[in-house]
């Protein structure tokens, strides 16, 4: 575990390789296997999340004749499909009807064009494929192909935030903040392989890439969307299974599993979702007790709730199979100075409750003052209570007379 800004791993994403060199918000181990724990760089303020709702159109759509990618269509031929303008839809050539529409969690295959909003021409993907509703790719993407007919093709003006962001990307080029214009068809959509009868290997490459993405995410700082695809990844490692396995393809999927839940901490630890974070730790460390990143971040989440003993203890165990780990010693020693804080606080508060006798007293005054005072007290106590008895008895002697 090192500190060095290096991005590996990635498989055959490209995008996830190239943007951690873009943004230099570099933050997976160079082990290529989960994240480094210091990565405070990244913005905690991720962009909020929009759902597709029903969208509402400006007129009544009609197949529009304009072909060109660049040239955007007067606005009231276009469908708002989030009522903020920011996302819309506009039909080039007319599907096969509503009823031939895909659905959440089908494999959908597109052609697709990519084009800045000036027209400029990014790229050109005749056969690209994924699962709808998985984000698996932009949001705008996956946002528009499930309001679509089979071989319905459409132009979509997409607002950055809806595409590549304020980071942008290297693959495809796209700058920072950039409106698109995507002109997508539709062209198959199949149900998605029953992961019961997927083999060992196609499993563990579909979590995989499942993992990458939401490494993506992570990096872009969109931590919810990281947490789904972390999520999804574990759905396909942890799914039953009527193929043969071997012990070393066991292994394997439990290695994807381990990454996944690490990483899916370090997701939900950015959402301040702390109990979810904790939990994610407490698999990892169920089947890898020594796993060293989920013990800095089981350390870390219970520091974050108030548990300072408890959190050091943790990252003690962390830093004795991990001595020379710089980032666990300075997390430790920081704990270790609230923790002291927190306990002077408490004595302090002691103190003022009990009182505070004056400088100088000797233990035996002290004793002698509490005595007193518990004396006192008790003989208040007893000639109260022979007052309240005389009084009593004064009633009854009264009420017989």
């Amino acid at each position: 575990m090192t500190d060095k800004e290096e991005v590996t791993g990635a498989g055959d994403n490209p995008e996830m390789v190239l943007l951690g060199k873009k943004s230099g918000k570099a933050s997976l181990l160079d082990s290529g296997e989960d994240f480094e724990m210091l990565d405070d760089d990244i913005d905690d303020n991720p962009p909020p999340l929009e759902d597709a709702g029903g969208g509402k159109k400006t007129k009544t759509e009609e197949p529009a004749e304009d072909q060109n990618t660049g040239t955007l269509a007067p606005l009231d031929e276009w469908m708002d499909m989030l009522g903020n303008g920011q996302l819309k839809k506009k039909v080039l050539q007319a599907g096969n009807g509503p009823d031939s529409r895909p659905t959440k969690g089908q494999n959908v295959k597109i052609h697709l064009k990519t084009s800045l909003a000036d027209g400029t021409l990014i790229e050109e993907q005749p056969e690209l494929s994924f699962t709808l509703g998985d984000g698996d790719v932009i949001q705008a993407l996956d946002l528009t192909v499930q309001l679509m007919e089979m071989r319905e093709k459409a132009l979509v003006q997409a607002n950055a935030k809806y595409a590549y962001g304020a980071l942008g990307s290297l693959v495809p080029d796209v700058p920072p903040n950039a409106e698109l214009a995507l002109e997508v068809q539709l062209l198959d959509a199949t149900e998605a392989p029953d992961l019961e009868l997927l083999s060992p290997q196609e499993r563990i490459a579909l979590a995989g890439q499942k993992r990458e993405r939401g490494n993506v995410y992570y990096q872009r700082a969109d931590y919810a969307f990281a947490v789904n695809s972390y999520g999804i990844a574990l759905q396909v490692t942890e799914s039953s299974s009527k193929v043969d396995i071997s012990p070393e393809e066991e292994e394997e999927l439990m290695d994807v599993k381990v990454k996944c839940l690490n990483n899916m901490a370090a997701a939900q630890l950015k959402l301040d979702h702390y109990e979810a974070a904790l939990r994610s730790c407490v698999s990892v460390l169920a089947h890898q007790p020594d796993n060293i990143k989920a013990l800095f971040r089981k350390g870390k989440v219970l520091a974050l709730q108030g548990e300072y003993a408890e959190a050091i203890k943790i990252l003690k165990r962390a830093l004795k199979l991990e001595p020379s780990n710089k980032t666990i010693h300075a997390e430790l020693s920081k704990l270790v100075k609230k923790h002291s804080e927190q306990k002077g606080a408490e004595q302090a508060m002691y103190k003022k409750m009990l009182g505070n006798p004056a400088s100088g007293s000797s233990g035996m005054q002290k004793h002698q003052a509490r005595s007193s005072w518990v004396v006192s007290w008790k003989w208040l106590f007893g000639a109260t209570a022979v007052a309240i008895g005389g009084v009593a008895l004064s009633v009854v002697i009264a009420a017989r007379n």
